[in-house]
Formats: structure tokens, sequence, C-alpha cells
């Protein structure tokens, strides 16, 4: 090999060396534990009422754990939302640790006691997500029931929905949350889960025609929703976790990339997924920045 063409060679394949560690280093080491962006979004549904503007922030996949999401992390993110002043705080799922061999996981009344600094006119409300059943034994073997991460939110006055809504009054109107139990709930199987979720019983709960904001942890479900909900608010996919140039090879959803992050409309219904905050499988992420989200909700313009 001539010498220019060897010392290219090796320059080439010292930079990729190089890249390649940066990258590694990256994506193991800060990107999951980056301060979380907050990701705004303005949605007018076209079933949203006229002068009725909503403000809801929302976070998902918390996975507490030290060292990668600690109580002084979360306590950090809670200042942070409070800081947003939105009218109603939302939480979908996925508080327990999703990380068994890289970290300790954080005693549920440690992270739901740093989540009730949470506050909204309008209240905090939560719903359940896969990991806070799967890692519940007892549930598991019941195949369902009260659970560690339900308890815990509620002992600290944080409201938790499965397959149920509330009304609530804001600027002398109404609005229903409803909170969708898992879909993924109970393993039965090797890669198999039963859900425990009900779209048509948590729906019948909503008793008016004031507009409906659903809280659903995985987006599997949005093709079923009906047009009669405004806006539905899901976690579960961290954004893909992992994403190269957008690309996210993992994602946790029957439909693939198709929910994977944002914004999405389909027949004029709209759906939002959180790109999270915690990890699962390993304490990484990489192209997919931890976030909280900030919603505005009104009409669409005329």
């Amino acid at each position: 090999m001539p010498l220019l063409t060897r010392r290219a060679f090796l320059r080439g394949a010292v930079a990729s060396a190089a890249s390649a560690f940066a990258g590694a280093a990256y994506a193991f080491g800060y990107g999951p534990l980056q301060a979380p962006r907050v990701a705004r979004y303005r949605v007018a549904p076209r079933v949203w009422p006229k002068g009725f503007p909503l403000e809801i922030a929302a976070l998902s996949d918390l996975h507490a754990c030290d060292p990668w999401m600690s109580l002084e992390r979360i306590d950090a993110i809670v200042d942070h939302m409070n800081a947003l002043e939105p009218d109603v705080v939302v939480l979908l799922g996925d508080y327990v640790a999703g990380l068994h061999h890289f970290a300790t996981p954080i005693p549920s009344a440690q992270w739901a006691r740093a989540l009730s600094r949470l506050r909204a006119p309008l209240g905090v409300h939560a719903i359940l997500g896969n990991h806070d059943m799967w890692d519940d034994r007892t549930a598991q073997r019941r195949g369902g029931g009260e659970t560690i991460a339900r308890a815990a939110l509620e002992d600290n006055g944080i409201p938790v929905y499965e397959n149920a809504a509330v009304r609530l009054a804001h600027k002398g109107r109404s609005l229903w949350l409803a909170g969708l139990a898992d879909q993924y709930a109970i393993t039965v199987g090797r890669r198999k889960w039963r859900g425990l979720d009900d779209l048509s019983a948590t729906l019948a709960a909503v008793a008016t025609d004031d507009p409906v904001i659903l809280l659903a942890h995985e987006p599997d479900v949005f093709p079923r929703v009906p047009e009669r909900v405004a806006l539905t608010l899901c976690g579960h996919t961290h954004g893909g976790q992992v994403r190269i140039f957008g690309w996210a090879p993992i994602v946790p959803s029957i439909y693939g990339s198709r929910y994977v992050h944002g914004h999405i409309v389909e027949d004029e219904r709209h759906l939002i997924v959180s790109g999270g905050l915690g990890c699962t499988g390993l304490p990484v992420r990489f192209g997919a920045p931890p976030e909280v989200l900030h919603i505005r909700v009104e009409a669409p313009a005329a």
C-alpha cells in the first residue's frame, strides 16, 4: 500500500474510532443525564370550543433510579414544570425503574413524594404504565388490582385513573380527563401481555358533551380513539430512546415508527407522544433527548 494511502487510511480509521467512542460516551454518559428540554406544542382540534384555551404540562417515563434519575434530578424536573405555570399537570406512566442491572430503583414512596410538589390550578392527574404493572409481582400474580405505584401516588394526593374519567371546571367551562388502564399490563408468556385497558368503558364515564383529553401510556390505542376525543396524550416510546438521523431502530409499538414521537394528526384526530425522561433496557439516550411537554390547546382559527 503506498505510504500516503496508508496514512490516509490510518487517519480515517482513527477518526472513525474516535467518533464511535465519542458517540458511545455521549449515549451512555451525558445522554441519559442531560437536563430535559421543554417540547412545546400548539394544538387546535376541530372539536375544541372557542374561547377556552388550556395549557397542559406533562411528563412520562420517569423510571426513577440511581444514578440515572435520582431524587435530586426529579426535584429539578418538578421545579422546571412548575415554572411553566400550566393549568393542569398530567403524568403519563412508568414511574418505576426500567433498569435493573445498571441502576438502583428508588422506592415508590420517595419518587411519589417528589412528584407531589407539582402544582397547577386544575391539579395533577396520573395514569400507570407497563413497568408500573410489570414490576409489581403481586399485581402480576392476581392479574391486576391495586399496585404499589398507584398507592404511592394516591397516598401523596395524586389521583390515578384506570378506565375512568374526571370532569374539571376551568374558566367557567368544563372538560374531561379520561385515563386508560395499561394496554400491556399483565405478562402471560414470553413477550406476550394482556391489557387491562377498556376504551369504551373509559369514554362511557364521560357524561357530558364537554371536550375530552385522553391519557394513555402506549400510543397503540390511537387508531381506535374516536373523533369525540379532542387530544390523546401518550408516552412509552421514549422517542425511540436511540435515534440515528431521526430513525429509531427499536420502537416498542405494534405500529413501528408511526407513533414514535411528537404531534401526529390522523383523520383530524390529534395525538402527542412524549419522548419521556428516563431509560429502559440500557442507560442510553442518543438523538432522543429527555423532555417534558408544554401544550396549549385551543380552538381552530376562524
